[in-house]
């Protein structure tokens, strides 16, 4: 079934005006242009697309999908064009990237600079976020490309290895534990706990390994960013769980002890995600490539 664009934006017309007369000043047309549109359009569905209504016109239940449907494809329309628009200026490709933080902090930006300087006529935009937010955004189509921990769920999404990381406890010089090279979880549970965003994949996978060992998580602090968990931590407030080359940044300035986990989940697998990397644009694909070839 095939739609024309002009008879779509006379159909968002009249249903933003709801008014055949102000939808025809509107779109430069005669009202008899427009109504003849709008009959076509239905003939096309099969259903009503409006019904008058003392106020106005107002969307049928098959008006307001297609409504929905034409916003949507507005969108898709008004991307495209900036991405084309950005060939003229000399820019050769824009890549959309969301990414846990845990990510962001370490290996992938490193990554991405060497991509650039390789591409130097490549734009990124990059939006850091928790890993069930990162799914949903490549899901829905406002980025490219994703990076998760592997516990997270991928809800169909297609995956690929990207980077390990080893996740440590972090805690004060003078804490207890301070002087163990490795402990398990279980050891450290009856300490307090420094928290972090409770969506993000740190504090989800804590959640779930105190659970499974039937002890309950003390925490009484939350903090949003690796940097100011690890400044609690020196304060003696609490232990926090991190990548270890994220606490490694901040071990000498604030005196921490990071302190190995005996725990096999504290190895931990990050993954690129993306709808179908068979149908990328050609720079996703490129950077797919980079990361993982």
């Amino acid at each position: 079934m095939r739609y024309d664009l002009l008879s779509l934006e006379i159909f968002m017309a009249v249903a933003e005006q709801r008014n055949l007369t102000r939808a025809a000043e509107r779109c430069h047309l005669a009202t008899s242009a427009v109504s003849k549109r709008i009959s076509e359009l239905e003939a096309r569905v099969g259903a009503p697309l409006f019904v008058r209504a003392p106020r106005g016109m107002e969307l049928t239940p098959a008006g307001q999908s297609l409504h929905h449907h034409v916003r949507q494809l507005r969108a898709t329309l008004q991307q495209m064009d900036r991405e084309l628009s950005e060939y003229g200026a000399g820019v050769t490709g824009h890549l959309r990237l969301h990414a846990i933080t845990s990510a962001l902090a370490q290996q992938l930006t490193l990554d991405i600079a060497g991509f650039m300087q390789a591409h130097p006529m490549i734009r990124f935009d990059i939006e850091e976020g928790v890993g069930t937010g990162v799914v949903t955004a490549v899901a829905d189509g406002r980025a490219d490309l994703g990076i998760i921990a592997e516990q997270t769920p991928t809800l169909g999404l297609a995956s690929r290895p990207y980077r390990s990381d080893e996740l440590v406890l972090v805690m004060a010089a003078r804490h207890p534990l301070a002087e163990r090279t490795r402990v398990s979880l279980a050891e450290a549970l009856p300490y307090e706990f420094i928290g972090s965003h409770p969506d993000s994949s740190l504090q989800q996978l804590l959640s779930v390994q105190a659970a499974l060992l039937g002890q309950a998580l003390r925490q009484r602090v939350r903090v949003g960013s690796f940097e100011c968990m690890c400044r609690m931590a020196a304060t003696n407030l609490g232990i926090c769980l991190l990548p270890r080359d994220v606490a490694a940044s901040h071990r000498q300035a604030l005196d921490l002890r990071l302190v190995g986990l005996e725990d096999g989940w504290a190895r931990r697998q990050l993954l690129l995600v993306a709808r179908d990397f068979g149908q990328l644009p050609a720079v996703a694909h490129s950077f797919v490539e980079h990361l993982c070839g």
